[in-house]
């Protein structure tokens, strides 16, 4: 009966995991495909419109601030930092997956960003543009990885739910500052972003699953 019980927990999860991960490939590749048509043009114009339309000076700044938190570099130290330190107090499993994540996260990225060769929108607020492709956004995707990974790590050994709850929702709250951050700067379209978060959860869960198994 236990080994009933301990396989049904092991199975929900996975085929949740599966169906979630397959559901994001799928809206992944109607959006690619409306961008190579230049179908999300008009969605994505009405969008950088209503955003540059409702800007302020305090609320640049704020996403100024929250868009060097996504950037490659911070990303990199922190993924960095998390992996050293869960290597040296023993954690090595959470280590490898941690690095896993985030390497194939960002390989994956930039194959995606070649592939597209999607050009960059007019910026806002005279913001540099990077020299990388716009589709999908690396900030979005790549903060999506670290904090997805992150909460996955850090509430695992959380036994009280609140914890484990206000964990989850500061992660969410950082990558949908951050996603928005670069539309509001204008630096990506909308679509860009959306495409970013949808690429990594397909990532995230794809790596989660193996991970669930190889246990």
């Amino acid at each position: 009966m236990s080994d009933r019980r301990g396989l049904s927990r092991l199975v929900t999860p996975l085929a949740v995991s599966m169906v979630c991960a397959v559901v994001s490939l799928i809206l992944f590749a109607g959006i690619a495909e409306e961008v190579m048509k230049g179908e999300t043009l008009r969605f994505d114009t009405a969008v950088r419109n209503f955003v540059h339309a409702h800007s302020s000076v305090w609320l640049t700044a704020i996403l100024r601030f929250a868009t060097i938190i996504g950037s490659s570099l911070i990303v990199f130290l922190v993924t960095t930092s998390g992996c050293v330190a869960l290597w040296v107090t023993g954690r090595r499993r959470r280590a490898l997956l941690l690095a896993i994540t985030m390497i194939g996260g960002s390989l994956l990225m930039w194959v995606l960003k070649l592939g597209f060769h999607r050009q960059r929108p007019e910026p806002f607020f005279d913001t540099q543009l990077p020299a990388s492709y716009s589709f999908p956004s690396g900030h979005a995707m790549l903060s999506f990885c670290l904090c997805a990974a992150g909460a996955a790590l850090l509430s695992a050994d959380q036994k009280r739910r609140w914890v484990r709850v206000a964990i989850w929702s500061a992660a969410l709250v950082l990558v949908a500052a951050i996603g928005y951050s670069r539309i509001y700067l204008g630096v990506h379209y909308p679509s860009d972003v959306i495409a970013g978060y949808l690429g990594a959860l397909v990532w995230v869960l794809g790596v989660g699953v193996a991970y669930r198994k190889s246990r």
